[in-house]
């Protein structure tokens, strides 16, 4: 679902930005998010094959980003996580018999289709940086 690996991927990076010369292990992200560090590793394997994130294995290793917060939008992280649409469809096909259900599913997917653009276009203005910013004390 993209709302829980949005907000998942948005805290690792926000973590790897705020410690940009140093690696952080998954368990180290893990404590942060307060889940299990198999989790972490299945969040970082997407970021790095976007590019965002970088892996060293071995003991002083870890992650962290391949390219500086401030060239990192959220919109970048919004196109990887982002599956499908953010709102879903019903899991039952509607009553093509019916004038609403013979409809719905390709007035749903215009607006979704918007929906998606509007988030996407906010997000564009906002980088990792900026974001991140806000949790330096």
């Amino acid at each position: 679902m993209v709302k829980s690996k949005f907000a998942i991927s948005i805290h690792i990076l926000s973590l790897l930005s705020l410690s940009e010369s140093e690696w952080l292990s998954s368990d180290i992200i893990a404590g942060s998010l307060n889940t299990n560090p198999a989790l972490v590793r299945k969040e970082l394997a997407a970021l790095k094959e976007a590019g965002l994130v970088e892996g060293k294995e071995g003991k002083n290793g870890g992650s962290r980003l391949t390219k500086p917060a401030n060239n990192i939008y959220l919109s970048d992280v919004f196109q990887i996580v982002k599956e499908n649409h953010i709102f879903g469809f019903s899991p039952n096909l509607p009553n093509p018999a019916c004038p609403v259900g013979r409809e719905i599913n390709g007035a749903l997917e215009s607006l979704f289709d918007t929906i998606d653009q509007a988030v996407y276009e906010k997000l564009k203005h906002t980088t990792l940086a900026e974001f991140s910013a806000q949790f330096v004390t």
